[in-house]
């Protein structure tokens, strides 16, 4: 259906109450406010009857406000800038009149009343029957027409209502339609939102299973570095027993050798005596060095004795048990704390994994 659009003369500023009433339109219903009207934390204004639809929409469960049961409020988001309006338990009728909006729409409608001030007037007409307004909706073309149309044009067998009564239909099922998104913008944003708090308590659980994997295994290498000590302690003690025998003996043949050179010096400058009767009375001497020649040395080391080779810890079997640590999905710590000490079924202890039993410890 094609019509035109006429219009008539100005009166008045018609641009500056344009201007006006889109400062006054609901964002909901899409019509000028309708009192009461509220407004937000966030400063934006609300038919109270779409904010209640609004509100019902996001909190289902809520008692109406006849309702005997005491609710505790709800929330639901602006439609204008989405800002979290929290209500009390006295729902949107808790929230604040607007009264300064509320008298300027009745300015507004006082003014456009009057002829001077009256903004311009617009009718779709009939390109068909050109002095004939658009007043009827065909419901089977669903498109607006005129009633000549209706009488005898193109829709004469087609179904029609008034204009009006189709013009507020459809607006009522756009505000249900802007009302249902609005809701179902709440929920989605309640599911971003709880998606939010999962990623964090994710990024919080692991930093959690970070510390304790870290603490578990300081732990670890502060046993290793104990048992470490332990040996190299042991290891000391041998090679400070060993050391000193050994040098005790070193003492004690320094000793004799010192004391058999000292006879030897003696023994020749005897034999360098010129006189007989002198060389003679030497008897002692020759008695001191067929002593000293005599005399039996603490036996030497035996074959190997500075072989250390008995403190060797063999260490590859412990590395592939430490290479076989894995997590345990659903352990708790406490069943593993619980578990590790007694090595129950279903943790593989350290004596069941390592070769050889309680006696392979390694050293040989």
């Amino acid at each position: 259906m094609n019509f035109t659009v006429g219009f008539k003369p100005l009166l008045g500023d018609a641009h500056s109450m344009d201007s006006l009433e889109k400062q006054l339109i609901c964002p909901i219903c899409l019509e000028m406010f309708s009192k009461p009207v509220v407004i937000l934390p966030c400063q934006h204004n609300l038919c109270r009857k779409c904010a209640n639809d609004v509100f019902q929409a996001s909190n289902p469960l809520w008692q109406s406000r006849g309702s005997t049961t005491v609710s505790s409020g709800g929330r639901f988001r602006c439609p204008s800038c989405r800002h979290e309006v929290v209500l009390d338990r006295h729902g949107v009728y808790g929230l604040q009149r607007n009264l300064l909006v509320e008298n300027i729409i009745d300015i507004y409608k006082q003014e456009s009343s009057r002829p001077l001030h009256s903004k311009a007037e617009q009718h779709l007409m009939c390109e068909e029957h050109e002095d004939e307004k658009i007043n009827i909706y065909c419901l089977n073309c669903e498109v607006p027409t005129c009633s000549l149309c209706k009488v005898f044009g193109a829709h004469k067998d087609c179904e029609v209502a008034p204009l009006p009564t189709i013009y507020k239909r459809q607006k009522s099922e756009l505000s249900d339609g802007i009302a249902m998104l609005v809701a179902g913008n709440d929920r989605v944003q309640a599911v971003i939102t709880q998606m939010e708090e999962v990623c964090q308590t994710i990024e919080d659980n692991s930093r959690r299973q970070k510390q304790l994997l870290n603490q578990r295994f300081e732990a670890l290498c502060a046993v290793l570095e104990e048992r470490k000590g332990e040996l190299l302690q042991a290891l000391a003690r041998e090679q400070e027993e060993k050391l000193q025998r050994v040098r005790g003996l070193i003492r004690q043949y320094g000793d004799h050798l010192e004391a058999s050179s000292k006879l030897v010096e003696s023994a020749i400058q005897s034999m360098e005596e010129p006189q007989m009767a002198l060389y003679l009375q030497a008897k002692e001497l020759i008695n001191k060095v067929g002593a000293m020649s005599k005399v039996e040395l603490a036996g030497r080391p035996e074959p190997g004795y500075e072989s250390m080779e008995q403190f060797t810890v063999s260490v590859e079997h412990l590395a592939e048990m430490l290479r076989t640590i894995d997590f345990q999905p659903g352990a708790s710590r406490e069943e593993e704390e619980e578990v590790a000490p007694d090595g129950e079924e279903g943790s593989a202890g350290p004596e069941e994994e390592r070769p050889g039993g309680p006696e392979g410890t390694g050293l040989h």
